[in-house]
């Protein structure tokens, strides 16, 4: 491939709004509370839930938006914790978005997408179609990142287009269920700090991952330092609002023994609502608004590599670009990784193994607003965190809560995650060898 001719297709306030939309509203809100009705019947506790992740997500947006405008390149926690604190760190964050943070959430959707479509036409082959649709959207921001702006924009609009109509909807015809969404006793309260609790916002967060990203293609948005962190806060709060509205349909809507351990709630929501053809029209249509949630991944995760390869002279050959300006390399390596997880895994097993670790990386990368503000207090910071220091210090606090729960309680999966580390650090040491 020959190093692009052509100026790079510059991304627009709208463009990133909708790849942060559409990274975060896909898998996890369609799916996540079929987990967490297991342990929290509460229905103040479980909407507590999805209040408590949008204002993580929220405090984390306030905090990115000032190292984008600080840092401004692609390349998110791989370049900035690179910066704050040493390569090495950087490189196995890179290496944990390349390996973890894309490919496994990407064949998360793809696997939940094939889900929902097997909900409403039962004959579909296994994997087949997680698999072509994988393949199709890898070959559309192949070709052009303008060709593949336009279809995120798009798909990402009738994402949005059809929550809003499903919660206005669901609101009208729903039969409300027994279920208190006000406190009703201190146990109510005691919920919000139960081991249990803090486990679901595992599952939360990962419905919540995305918020941050645009930072990934940071280097390709039109006037990154003004617009990336309007881009990061517009698209958080937008999220939070729909999630919110979406659960308290889901709850308020359906019995919480319909909704135990299921994967497609969004389905089993939609029949309970508007009836068996009612649900199969919803879990058709959240399999095509799924295609959003691939698209943006497929858009957004070759950049951290095309990065790394700048930066690594091992990786040097996933650093090209095509004439158009896309990095086809890291576009094939990112695919490859997910055609893995969707052939190898279920989708209970790749939400589980990529949630401590992602989780770790945003605070360290969060603690580094400080680490940053301290070793450079003249460097030039065109957007300060709002609310500094106490949002990102609510990020961290509440993220490191969630951390701490998690390797408690879920020793084996803590484990694969300190295992990709490990393999990490190899990779970047036979890499500093290389170069030496």
């Amino acid at each position: 491939m020959s190093q692009p001719t052509t100026p790079i297709y510059k991304i627009s306030v709208l463009t990133g709004v909708s790849i942060v939309v559409a990274n975060m509203v896909g898998t996890g809100v369609f799916t996540s509370l079929g987990f967490q009705v297991m342990d929290i019947q509460s229905g103040f506790a479980l909407l507590m839930l999805w209040i408590v992740g949008g204002i993580i997500a929220l405090c984390g947006a306030l905090s990115y938006g000032e190292l984008a405008a600080a840092l401004p390149r692609s390349g998110g926690e791989y370049h900035y914790l690179s910066k704050i604190y040493h390569p090495s760190l950087g490189f196995l964050s890179g290496w944990v978005s390349a390996t973890v943070g894309f490919a496994a959430p990407t064949a998360a959707a793809a696997l939940a997408l094939e889900q929902y479509a097997g909900s409403v036409w039962p004959g579909l082959p296994p994997k087949l179609l997680a698999v072509s649709v994988v393949l199709l959207l890898t070959l559309v921001h192949g070709i052009s990142s303008r060709a593949g702006s336009r279809l995120q924009v798009v798909v990402t609009a009738l994402k949005v287009v059809v929550l809003v109509g499903f919660i206005g909807l669901g609101l009208l015809v729903a039969t409300p269920q027994p279920l208190a969404f006000v406190p009703q006793s201190p146990a109510d309260w005691h919920q919000l700090l139960s081991p249990a609790f803090a486990v679901s916002l595992i599952f939360v967060s990962y419905a919540y991952s995305g918020w941050n990203a645009a930072v990934y293609v940071a280097g390709e948005i039109d006037q990154p330092q003004r617009n990336l962190p309007r881009i990061l806060l517009l698209g958080t709060a937008l999220v939070l609002l729909l999630y919110v509205a979406l659960n308290f349909v889901f709850l308020y809507s359906t019995p919480i023994s319909a909704l135990k351990g299921q994967v497609e709630v969004g389905f089993v929501a939609a029949t309970t609502l508007f009836g068996p053809a009612g649900g199969r029209l919803m879990g058709g249509l959240i399999a095509v608004l799924l295609v959003s949630t691939i698209s943006s991944m497929v858009f957004a995760g070759p950049r951290i590599v095309q990065v790394m390869g700048e930066d690594l002279p091992a990786l040097r050959f996933l650093a090209k670009r095509s004439a158009a300006g896309v990095p086809v390399r890291a576009l094939l390596f990112q695919l490859v990784l997910t055609l893995v997880f969707v052939i190898e895994s279920s989708f209970a097993q790749v939400v589980v193994y990529a949630g401590f670790i992602l989780n770790l990386f945003t605070f360290l990368t969060v603690l580094g607003l400080f680490v940053l503000r301290v070793r450079q207090p003249e460097l030039a910071r065109p957007y300060r965190a709002w609310g500094y220091p106490f949002t990102p210090l609510l990020f961290l606090l509440l993220n490191g809560w969630t951390l701490w729960f998690i390797a408690r309680d879920k020793p084996t999966e803590t484990l694969y995650g300190l295992a990709t580390l490990l393999a990490g650090l190899l990779v970047y040491g036979l890499s500093r060898l290389r170069r030496s």
